[in-house]
């Protein structure tokens, strides 16, 4: 869940931090007090879209951190039917029963290492239009953060519908509200193992002349190196060799010259050591402070000695033999025109050599393989459809329920004369077609809000009030259908720890109001929800009632946030809320009336 967010210089804000709890935390305030902003700023550190215009004039630099801990109910694997995180304020840091949400995400770009019960982001934009994202305080990639953004949190407001309208994130809700997971990572498996088997057989349907010209050129190539009768390391012992034989007068004047001095001539180092060995034994009779010295010197002579004697073996087996040297050169000359050919090592060369082979073997045996890949393929498609159609036929029973449960709830929240409906594209709807990783369905929400009017699809019927309204209905219903998230590892079917509704009170007010408040309520039981709204009906069911307003400070206007913490300072925000700048008593009773009823039917 977001434990907390600190701004520095964002727009009118210069220094901010708010700290948020578990269940309903409701931001108000007066238009244009900056309680956008702060949602704004949030989408900013889990990598919306930075502009230098966003900087608060004067300054040079903004910042905006978020801090997320892992609440009890969050951690991976998640119980079934857990608790609330609201029951019970979760401490910063605490442990979680089981790994934080973002464990997968931290082990795949490589940052587990530290506290996983905690996780912070942190944007910063410069004047000068650089921006840079920190996971942790480790620099991460936009896309990175997009990814861990989808784990941590939903935002719903004015521009944050895309996913709404998305066709395949609504097949995913769809997915989500059945409890389809097992049967979408089979139907994926099955896809990838019948994509495989068509590519290999692409590959055989080349037509005859372009397998016969293939044979051809592998037939001469596998014969090359066949020939060749390449061996590891070969080139380089023959570069050696080759520098020996190109310089045996260089070598036999060396080996002479040091054999010579080292033994044969006379007052060589080898007589002349000999000469001390005798000398320092008769010096040991009358003195032993040299015993220590006379075992190094012999072990030093016998060295000596073993040097010698290979020089002598060497110089007898240094003969010119330029028939040597012209195959050395040949064999070198024929390896180097290979690697320009077949790789630039004789290891690379072996790898080509052996693969060259298989290919020609598959090639020349290709009808047999045909045969066999016809029937595999043929094996694999049975397998698939016959997954995706029992997927599709969960899908298709749980759509239905899914269609009432939302219009129901649509149905509480101003919207009762909207009709739904989930309609069914693809194979399984007659469509044809092979399918895809997620089956054979394709599906499109249509959406008719008034009556006489047709089903549409989303993107042409409905208004930002509409679709958060909406997608409040269905996150609704799907925290009704799968209290507690999913299992374990998988990202896309499990609710993540926090909803961010922006507008969701445009258009509507008194018992409609009422009602999306309730259903806000009922969404943070199982999540934690943060909520911009200018209702009372809504934010009377705040756990925590945030208020957002623009004070003058050292001559500059800067946003303000105070948590409400008790009961009269609540009331009397309602009360503003419900009648402007004159709050009499009677506002202000009423205001009490709705926190007492509110309380009253949460329990």
């Amino acid at each position: 869940m977001l434990h907390e967010i600190q701004i520095q210089n964002y727009a009118v804000i210069d220094n901010l931090t708010v700290e948020f709890h578990p269940g309903l935390n409701v931001l108000s305030g007066e238009t244009g007090s900056g309680k956008s902003i702060l949602v704004d700023a949030l989408g900013l550190a889990l990598g919306g879209r930075a502009s230098p215009d966003v900087i608060r004039t004067g300054t040079e630099r903004a910042t905006v951190s978020a801090v997320f801990t892992a609440a009890p109910g969050n951690a991976e694997p998640a119980a079934a039917g857990s608790p609330s995180a609201a029951s019970a304020p979760a401490s910063r840091g605490a442990t979680p029963r089981g790994r934080a949400p973002w464990a997968a995400w931290l082990d795949e770009y490589g940052l587990a290492g530290r506290d996983e019960a905690e996780i912070i982001l942190r944007r910063e934009i410069q004047a000068g239009g650089k921006s840079r994202l920190l996971v942790n305080d480790q620099p991460v990639t936009l896309v990175a953060v997009k990814d861990l953004a989808r784990i941590l949190l939903e935002v719903h407001g004015q521009n944050e519908h895309a996913a709404l309208l998305a066709r395949d994130a609504q097949l995913d809700l769809l997915d989500q509200f059945a409890g389809t997971a097992e049967s979408v990572e089979k139907v994926a498996g099955l896809f990838a193992q019948r994509r495989e088997l068509q590519r290999e057989m692409e590959t055989f349907s080349q037509n005859e002349q372009e397998r016969l010209r293939a044979i051809d050129l592998l037939q001469f190539q596998v014969q090359e190196l066949d020939r060749a009768r390449l061996q590891p390391g070969e080139d380089t012992s023959l570069e050696e060799e080759r520098r020996v034989l190109g310089n045996l007068e260089r070598l036999r004047t060396a080996a002479a010259t040091a054999f010579s001095q080292l033994y044969e001539e006379e007052g060589s180092a080898c007589a002349s050591l000999a000469n001390v060995t005798r000398a320092l034994e008769e010096l040991r009779r009358y003195d032993t402070r040299v015993e220590g010295y006379i075992d190094p010197l012999a072990a030093v002579r016998a060295t000596l000695e073993d040097l010698a004697f290979f020089l002598r073996d060497y110089l007898g087996k240094l003969e010119a033999d330029p028939h040597r040297l012209e195959e050395v050169e040949d064999r070198l000359a024929l390896i180097e025109r290979l690697k320009r050919k077949y790789g630039k090592t004789i290891g690379e060369m072996l790898a080509y050599h052996d693969h060259s082979r298989q290919q020609l073997a598959s090639l020349e045996h290709a009808d047999v393989r045909r045969e066999e890949l016809n029937r595999e393929l043929a094996q694999a498609s049975a397998e698939y459809q016959r997954a995706a159609q029992a997927l599709s036929e969960q899908r298709r029973a749980a759509g239905r329920k899914m269609e009432r449960s939302v219009r129901e709830e649509l149905g509480q929240l101003g919207m009762e004369k909207t009709r739904l409906e989930i309609r069914f594209r693809g194979a399984a709807a007659g469509g044809g077609g092979e399918g895809g990783p997620k089956g054979i369905d394709e599906i499109e929400l249509l959406i008719s809000p008034n009556p006489g009017e047709e089903l549409r699809p989303l993107e042409r019927i409905a208004s930002g009030g509409e679709l958060s309204r909406l997608m409040l209905a269905l996150k609704t219903v799907l925290g009704k259908a799968r209290p507690g998230g999913s299992h374990r590892g998988d990202r896309t079917a499990r609710l993540p720890p926090t909803f961010v509704f922006d507008e969701v009170d445009a258009g509507i007010g008194g018992r409609v109001a009422e009602s999306v408040g309730q259903r806000l309520k009922r969404l943070a039981r199982d999540a934690q929800v943060l909520c911009v709204t200018h209702l009372a009906q809504i934010a009377c069911f705040a756990d925590q009632h945030l208020y957002v307003e623009k004070i003058q400070r050292a001559g500059r206007t800067v946003t303000a946030v105070t948590h409400l913490g008790n009961q009269s300072d609540r009331a009397r925000e309602l009360a503003r809320m419900l009648s402007g700048s004159q709050i009499t008593d009677a506002v202000l009773k009423h205001a009490a009336t709705m926190l007492k009823q509110a309380v009253a039917s949460d329990r």
